[in-house]
């Protein structure tokens, strides 16, 4: 979630949601237990190649050659975004101790001109994880991207995700529905927004970067007069242009449950696709109870049918509220939760 926190107050408990933070933070904490999902058996791998995926085995430290498509089956991504990313792997490796997890997805956050992290992504890719990269247009005219005017530098980076080769999502502008970043809502039109997404796409595939899932990050809707939040619905770039669909919320107060906080969403982007979803940043401040809301966080997941969750270990610098996990009890809840929320063999 773009850090953006302005108070979600639906007409159930709903999330709030704090600045913007693709500027915020540069690091998030990532994991899951189980590495990236292992496709078991002989029949499941079929099934898979027949759909047109092909599989990534996590336990390989090496990147995969072109084509990667990451699959696409519910409960099977554990991510986080962790203090310190991309600059330091330090964080990361801190989760994945103090949870006994084993992350699939490693995030962070680039600004607009930042190099792709090779060093982050190789170091991530060693321990089985796959990166996720929301870049963030901070400060820049988004029309002047979707008329070719930053292709240099879309270039330079879609040539450095190609030479990669392993699997990366990446997703632009995150939580463009909300209005806390210069590229969202009151700030950017939609269509400016949708026709730069397909640009930089396009851009991308032109140029072989193939290798990229492609996700797509809404805020949760707000509904009340105050910190409004609309449906992303006006920013739907179209399914030719999107794999996945990221959406960010997190836990605020002890009342707030996972169905009202992300359901409202979850049914908005349905009526757009039936594109693959995550929960594309979550976090529980201690103030909220974190070890019932972990466990109702993975419980959520399931019962959705989501492809998984990225927890954000970190501090919303913004607005000051810390969303790492403390104490015996949260760190417990979060190991059982991913314990019970991988399938076998995933």
């Amino acid at each position: 979630m773009s850090r953006a926190d302005s108070e979600l107050g639906t007409t159930h408990p709903g999330p709030e949601r704090t600045g913007s933070r693709s500027q915020r933070h540069r690091s998030r904490p990532r994991r899951r237990s189980g590495r990236l999902l292992k496709v078991a058996g002989a029949v499941v791998a079929a099934a898979a190649i027949a759909a047109g995926v092909v599989v990534y085995n996590h336990s390989s430290a090496a990147p995969k050659t072109l084509p990667v498509q990451l699959p696409a089956a519910a409960d099977g991504y554990l991510g986080v975004y962790a203090q310190g990313a991309p600059l330091s792997y330090a964080g990361v490796t801190a989760f994945r101790q103090a949870t006994g997890t084993a992350p699939d997805l490693a995030m962070y956050y680039s600004g607009w001109y930042e190099s792709f992290q090779t060093g982050f992504v190789r170091q991530a890719a060693a321990d089985g994880e796959v990166p996720l990269v929301q870049m963030d247009p901070s400060g820049i005219n988004v029309a002047a991207i979707a008329a070719g005017k930053y292709d240099g530098y879309l270039s330079a980076y879609a040539e450095a995700v190609h030479a990669y080769h392993g699997p990366i999502v990446i997703g632009f502008g995150h939580e463009m529905n909300g209005s806390w970043s210069s590229w969202g809502y009151t700030h950017t039109d939609p269509k400016t927004f949708v026709a730069a997404w397909r640009h930089i796409v396009t851009v991308f595939r032109a140029l072989g970067a193939t290798n990229v899932t492609w996700m797509w990050t809404v805020n949760i809707i707000n509904n009340t007069q105050q910190g409004k939040i609309p449906s992303p619905v006006a920013w739907w770039p179209g399914s030719a242009y999107v794999n996945w669909v990221g959406i960010d919320g997190y836990y605020l107060k002890p009342n707030w449950q996972f169905a009202p906080l992300f359901g409202p969403t979850i049914a908005a982007v349905r009526e757009l696709t039936s594109a693959p979803i995550l929960i594309g940043e979550t976090g529980v401040t201690p103030q909220a109870g974190q070890a019932a809301k972990v466990a109702d966080m993975f419980a959520g997941v399931k019962a959705y049918g989501l492809l998984g969750l990225v927890y954000f270990d970190s501090t919303d610098k913004q607005k000051g509220q810390p969303f790492g996990l403390t104490g015996a009890a949260a760190f417990t809840a979060f190991t059982n939760g991913a314990r019970d929320y991988h399938r076998p063999g995933s």
